[in-house]
């Protein structure tokens, strides 16, 4: 979807049409908070999603600035998802705005396809998407970002060289903003000078793994399957304070109130959790986890309270508090008689 949250808004408030949306916390750019969308009229003076939104109040301060609506966005993606699902079952769904369709076993033109399912997506929705149509999920997922907005793109392999090489290294899935400066050191800087470099160069530099995806996908192969059905790994809440605390009572409360929260969405899920880890980030910006295994999975927010709090006894509080998470790892399904 193009600027999903921000579409959304425009669409139920067409005076915001034309204009600097930028949707994030609680639509206040004076407070903490980071922008979850902006709209691409924002996008031109640099904003960009994870950026603090009073960084993109200070880009632009003529900004519309709103919180975010997740439950309208939700029924919407719902809405989409519902229509995908009509063209094939086949579906991987990897995020609120985003998803994979396998299009191999439809007796139709992919092309027409895709023009149907964007008909289809405006007419029901009144928004507009981008599609990218490939051998595999890579460059379906790079053809989608071709021609945005409303755009659609049909890559086929021996289109790699023309239209991939010339993109930035970053748009690469998989390369954040640690590989792109180590990518910079090597005078890597498109992904056709990645696809310059040999596979063992890569895989020296980045270990055999990664190396060897960096060394493939510069080259568009991607044997990954749809992923139709997973199971998460965690479950995880974290809370970043308007202003940073101190006192233990404050702490302790918010910790327990995350963990509520945490318990919550383990149990509405049906997974027990045999790992609790927090995370403390400090003023500085300084950030400690803290971990404990359980003898067994549970879906207890007594034990997992105490697992939470046993952990925090082993951070040592000296500077303010900025933000508190809570993570429950190792889950594992419940059913009659679980805890």
């Amino acid at each position: 979807m193009d600027a999903f949250f921000a579409a959304v808004e425009q669409k139920r408030r067409p005076e915001l049409v034309g204009k600097p949306v930028i949707i994030g916390g609680d639509g206040n750019p004076t407070r903490r908070g980071v922008v979850s969308t902006a709209s691409y009229e924002a996008r031109k003076y640099g904003i960009h999603s994870a950026m603090p939104l009073r960084r993109a109040h200070k880009l632009c301060p003529q900004a519309v600035f709103l919180p975010v609506d997740y439950r309208e966005y939700s029924r919407i993606s719902t809405v989409v998802k519902e229509i995908l699902r009509e063209f094939s079952p086949i579906m991987e769904d990897v995020g609120i705005d985003e998803a994979f369709l396998d299009l191999s076993d439809i007796d139709r033109p992919p092309g027409e396809i895709a023009a149907s399912i964007k008909r289809q997506i405006r007419e029901r929705t009144g928004l507009t998407c981008s599609i990218g149509i490939a051998p595999n999920k890579l460059l379906a997922k790079l053809g989608s970002d071709l021609q945005k907005p409303d755009g659609l793109t049909i890559l086929e392999e021996g289109d790699v060289e023309k239209k991939i090489w010339p993109l930035p290294a970053r748009k690469l899935q998989g390369i954040g903003p640690k590989t792109e400066e180590a990518l910079k050191e090597m005078g890597i800087h498109t992904i056709a000078d990645l696809a310059s470099h040999s596979e063992e160069e890569l895989i020296e530099r980045f270990g055999e793994s990664y190396g060897t995806y960096l060394f493939r996908s510069a080259r568009g192969i991607d044997e990954s399957p749809l992923i139709t059905e997973w199971e998460p790994k965690s479950m995880s809440r974290e809370t970043t304070f308007q202003t940073d605390i101190h006192h233990w009572q404050d702490i302790a409360r918010n910790l327990a109130e995350i963990t509520h929260q945490v318990v919550a969405d383990m149990k509405e899920s049906g997974y027990a959790a045999k790992n609790v880890a927090i995370k403390i980030r400090f003023s500085d910006f300084e950030t400690i986890t803290r971990a404990k295994t359980l003898p067994l999975a549970t879906s207890s927010e007594e034990e997992i309270r105490r697992a939470a709090f046993h952990c925090l006894k082993r951070v040592d509080i000296k500077k303010r508090v900025r933000l508190i998470g809570v993570r429950a790892a190792k889950l594992e399904k419940t059913g009659a008689g679980d805890r």
